[in-house]
Formats: C-alpha cells, structure tokens, sequence
C-alpha cells in the first residue's frame, strides 16, 4: 500500500513538472510584435503619425498619482507597463476593466519590474481623493498600480497620440481634450521596459487577461527585443 502511495506521488510530482515544462515552452514561443503606429487601427492614429513605421515610444508624462504625488515618465523606466483609461463613476466598461486588471495586480504582485497605470478620462471629478478611494477599493499596491490625473488635454493627448487606444474626432491634428471630448475604451496596452507598444487587449474579457498575463510573463522570461 505503502509502494502504491509513492507511485501515486510520483506521478503526480512528474505531472506537475510537465504542466510546468509546457507552459514554459508555450510562454517562449509566445512572440509580441513590436506595433508602430502604421501597424495599428489607422481610426486610432492620429494623422499626423498614421505613416510613422519604426521608432514610436510612450510619450513623455508629467501627472499626479492617488497619493497626490507628482509622477512622470521615469516611473516607468525598464519596467512593463500596463496602461488603460477609466473614470471612476463609469457604471459599464471601467469596473469590468478594473476588476481584470485587479487580476493582473495581484498576479505580479511581488515583480517590481511590473507596473499598472491606470488614468482617469474625466479629471473634473476624479480629484486625487476619489482615486486614492477608488484604489483602496481595489486594494491597490500604490507603487504597483498607478491611478493617474492631470490635465485633460494632456490625459486625452496620451491616450490618442501615444497609447493609440481612443479614435480621434474630427480634426484629426487638432488637439482635443475641451469640455465636450470624452474617451470611452475598453483597450488595454502593453508596454515592454524600453517604452514600446507590444499588444492590445479588451479588458472586459477574462481570455483577453488571461492572454496578457502570458505575454506579460513571456516578456519577462525572454526580454524581448
């Protein structure tokens, strides 16, 4: 009986490495492009980048964090990064989005070479208190997810110049972010630690997070170039 037990571990410590083997193997062979702005939905370009083929990087950012601290671009220095928009009364998309992206958190809990920048498409009302609630309501790691607020104009020209994740109305190089602009997206970016654009995701879906989370993890374990 006692024989029978060992076997029976045995296998299932050797089914256990295999699951781990495979999934290794799955994670290497998971290959990101690196997405230029003439390689992505031209309705989320704006013109003035539509052609741009090689070279595209996250802008440079100067906003404000849940704890009212003044954040810019160096946070994200060699770091993967996770980005979407969100307001914090959306009653549809955004806790549908933030409940997915809790997953993400909590799954890379412990990797400080992971980060989440979550910013606010309605900063009239979203002040740095309402976000700093809104995180704790996520139980958000500050240094590990990021709510973001500043101006409206420099939010919006982020989110359509940069990250490529709203259309562009209108005047295509007019820069938007008045009173009666509003972004509403469920795209989720993926960045990688040299600030390039690597995959889009819908983050009201769980096989869409679930894909993330791979790609996030074959990121880590190739490095990518």
């Amino acid at each position: 009986m006692k024989t029978r037990i060992l076997a029976f571990g045995g296998v299932i410590i050797i089914g256990a490495i295999i699951v781990v083997y495979m999934t290794s193997l799955q994670q290497q062979k998971r290959l990101l492009p690196i997405l230029n702005p003439n390689e992505i939905n031209p309705s989320l370009v704006d013109s003035s980048l539509q052609q741009k083929g090689i070279g595209h990087l996250i802008s440079p950012f100067n906003l404000i964090d849940q704890d009212g601290n003044s954040v810019n671009e160096s946070i994200i220095d060699n770091k993967i990064v996770i980005t979407d928009f969100f307001f914090t009364t959306c009653p549809s998309i955004c806790p549908k989005m933030t409940s997915q992206l809790k997953r993400v958190h909590d799954y890379f809990i412990d990797n400080d070479n992971i980060i989440i920048l979550s910013h606010t498409v309605w900063p009239e009302v979203d002040s740095v208190s309402v976000l700093k609630d809104y995180s704790l309501q996520y139980e958000a790691n500050n240094d590990r997810w990021k709510f973001l607020t500043g101006m409206k104009v420099h939010l919006y020209d982020l989110a359509r110049k940069s990250y490529f994740v709203a259309p562009s109305i209108e005047d295509t190089n007019f820069k938007h972010g008045d009173e009666n602009d509003f972004v509403h997206t469920e795209n989720v970016v993926l960045i990688d630690s040299k600030k390039r654009i690597r995959s889009y995701y819908d983050g009201t879906e769980k096989l869409e997070i679930d894909n993330l989370i791979l790609d996030i993890e074959a990121l880590l374990l190739k490095k990518q170039d």
